[in-house]
């Protein structure tokens, strides 16, 4: 790649959608779900489904690792904080997310709690050693993307010897995902949302290859394609799909050939396999309890492990109400079904993750404005 302007000429754009409309077949319809909340963003900053033809639909699914983390994990994060008096470390997306009771980070951090925004461990690692008297927590979120840099910091806690450092671990995976949405109920046949193919996430993809996709692309017979984040990469990848569902084929193809391999980054995996393992089973919000979809610290690191080190009460948690986020997660519906959206929900009053985000799709459809007017009307009618 020379020029990323290469990927979003709007020629070559034209010359895309004029092939998918000539190949999607008239009497059917295809849905496709992106798996990864950077696809959504660039479906709607590039106009791209604009450019499919009537029965190309997109279905956004669960790829937004911060919209994913169930309420009760954020609680427990300002538990950790309020109650416990740590340090806790956390990403920018994590901190206006509404817990229970509209009780985010940031607001726990106004009340006197001791939270700071870091942009990466190496942050959390300096706080760490900033602060020897004090208990420092990062709260790790996020896909296979963001799995080895937490490694990373663990093993270098241990180097240094660090042990007022610990990592709450919430990383979560995505292969289980998709086999698990296929499983679910809302997603059988007659329900109320089809999926016939995937966009699969392009950097989670980078760290752990195209392999993983391959028994679920065959014990569902569902194609999965590996897709660049570009818009033109997005149109390659769903003229491959459209190809793939009229050949009944359901193979795992790679477009983002130029980051993506079959293998992945072996050196982070080993990594990350060392540090980490898999946790029985993990909730995620709008999906409920995935088995083997997530990760925890290893015993040989369990001085690390904040869920070890402290306790936290078990209480019960509530999304918001009338918050249809999890839904929207699920596919089965879009922002604008949500009546709380562009209402009492925006960017600057979030009432769920979708909205909050950079990634979710409620802050996609919002950003770019195109839902922007239907969500006027709505408040007005209000």
């Amino acid at each position: 790649m020379k020029y990323v302007n290469e990927f979003r000429a709007g020629d070559l754009a034209e010359k895309l959608a004029r092939q998918i409309a000539s190949e999607a077949t008239a009497n059917r319809t295809y849905h496709f779900m992106e798996f990864c909340g950077g696809h959504t963003h660039a479906i709607f900053r590039y106009g791209v489904q604009d450019l499919m033809p009537e029965n190309v639909h997109f279905v956004h699914g669960p790829g937004c690792p911060v919209c994913v983390l169930p309420v009760r994990r954020l609680d427990d994060a300002v538990e950790l904080a309020e109650k416990h008096g740590a340090i806790l470390c956390s990403y920018g997306d994590m901190m206006r997310v509404p817990g229970t009771k509209q009780r985010s980070l940031i607001k726990a951090k106004a009340d006197g709690a001791d939270i700071r925004m870091v942009y990466s461990t190496l942050d959390a690692l300096k706080i760490a050693r900033d602060n020897p008297d004090r208990q420092v927590v990062f709260f790790a979120i996020g896909f296979e993307t963001t799995t080895p840099p937490t490694a990373v910091a663990i093993k270098q806690a241990e180097a240094e010897g660090l042990e007022n450092f610990s990592v709450f671990c919430n990383h979560v995976l995505t292969p289980p995902a998709i086999g698990h949405i296929l499983d679910s109920d809302d997603f059988a046949p007659g329900g109320p949302a089809k999926i016939d193919g995937f966009l699969g996430p392009s950097h989670v993809s980078a760290v752990i290859g195209s392999k993983p996709y391959e028994a679920a692309a065959e014990k569902y017979q569902k194609p999965v394609v590996i897709a660049g984040f570009e818009p033109l990469d997005v149109m390659q990848s769903v003229l491959m799909l459209v190809r793939q569902v009229n050949e009944g084929r359901a193979e795992v193809e790679n477009e983002y050939t130029r980051v993506v391999t079959r293998e992945g980054n072996r050196k982070a995996q080993a990594l990350t396999g060392d540090v980490l393992e898999l946790r029985e089973s993990f909730e995620w919000r709008g999906l409920g309890s995935v088995p083997h979809s997530a990760l925890r610290i290893r015993d040989a690191y369990a001085s690390f492990d904040a869920e070890k080190r402290f306790t936290v009460s078990e209480k019960q948690s509530r999304e918001t109400k009338s918050c249809e986020c999890p839904a929207i997660l699920r596919g089965v519906k879009k922002p604008t079904d949500c009546k709380l959206f562009g209402t009492v929900c925006t960017p600057e009053n979030p009432m769920g993750s979708c909205m909050v985000s950079s990634e979710g799709a409620c802050a996609a459809y919002w950003t770019y404005g195109r839902f922007r007017d239907q969500a006027r009307q709505k408040a007005d009618a209000a």
